[in-house]
């Protein structure tokens, strides 16, 4: 442990697997205090016994980690668990609007249905709002703080792949991020989009549900492999972090090389991931 975030009150949505839980569990190991939110009650308060039981009680004898459900797209919901963290911990420094969905029918905009497109952009954008909503006026009592929202490559770039709502929704969040970030900025409040590309998460091979869905976004990576949940929740962990300082506005590309590329280098695709990630 460097302690990194040693001090610091953190709050990770959709903390139960993915990037979430990952950054949730090194955020704590790295001296934060970390709330950690999800839809799911059952599956938080399951990752939350992980890494309680792997990381040390705070200094003053508090866990680590607490467990909240929370519905993102609900905004009583996300204020109660701004406030749940600042009644545990006495402040908040760092909020890690992670929670999202990319759902099996997003599709085109022929096929695509209104359900899942108001679905999307509920979870994907309202709860990014919500979560800066009420973020920020926890940060500016205590003299600013770092917020990070999950956005996407697809924010920047065409999906090869059509999902027209997920990539619609992530190009709304990197322009909220954008916005935000200048209007706070001299709050000592930074705001960030961590934009990962293809990563293996439940949440994008159920999306990428046969072979020629995967090779068709492989073929598309310059390192030849999905990313882990681990690289971009190290990721997130900089720009939580006070080695983060000057840095806000940015869409920080995490994606192997994806948005860098014209074409992809021959023999890249279907290389096994570093075994020293996990």
């Amino acid at each position: 442990m460097t302690g990194r975030l040693s001090g610091k009150v953190a709050i990770v949505t959709g903390a139960a697997g993915g990037i979430g839980y990952q950054a949730a569990k090194l955020f704590a190991s790295e001296g934060a205090c970390v709330v950690c939110a999800d839809i799911n009650a059952q599956a938080i308060q399951a990752a939350v016994t992980r890494i309680v039981e792997s990381v040390p009680a705070t200094p003053a004898g508090k866990p680590c980690a607490l467990a909240m459900a929370c519905d993102v797209s609900l905004e009583a919901q996300v204020k109660g668990l701004v406030d749940r963290a600042v009644e545990e911990y006495g402040r908040l420094d760092v909020m890690f609007n992670n929670a999202g969905i990319m759902h099996p029918e997003d599709d085109n905009a022929l096929n695509t249905d209104e359900r899942i497109w108001d679905l999307t952009m509920s979870i994907n954008v309202k709860g990014v709002w919500w979560g800066c909503k009420y973020a920020i006026p926890a940060m500016r009592r205590t003299g600013g703080g770092s917020i990070i929202n999950t956005a996407s490559f697809v924010a920047v770039m065409g999906a090869a792949t059509p999902q027209l709502a997920y990539t619609a929704s992530k190009g709304a969040v990197l322009a909220m991020t954008r916005e935000l970030a200048m209007v706070h900025a001299r709050e000592n409040i930074r705001v960030n989009a961590l934009c990962p590309g293809p990563l293996r998460t439940p949440l994008l091979m159920d999306f990428l549900n046969t072979p020629e869905k995967k090779e068709r976004r492989m073929v598309h990576v310059p390192m030849g492999r999905f990313g882990e949940p681990i690289e971009q929740a190290r990721a997130a962990l900089f720009l939580a972090s006070d080695d983060a300082s000057y840095i806000t506005g940015t869409d920080f590309m995490v994606d192997g090389g994806l948005s860098a590329a014209y074409v992809t280098p021959l023999g890249q695709t279907g290389s096994m991931p570093p075994e020293n990630l996990s």
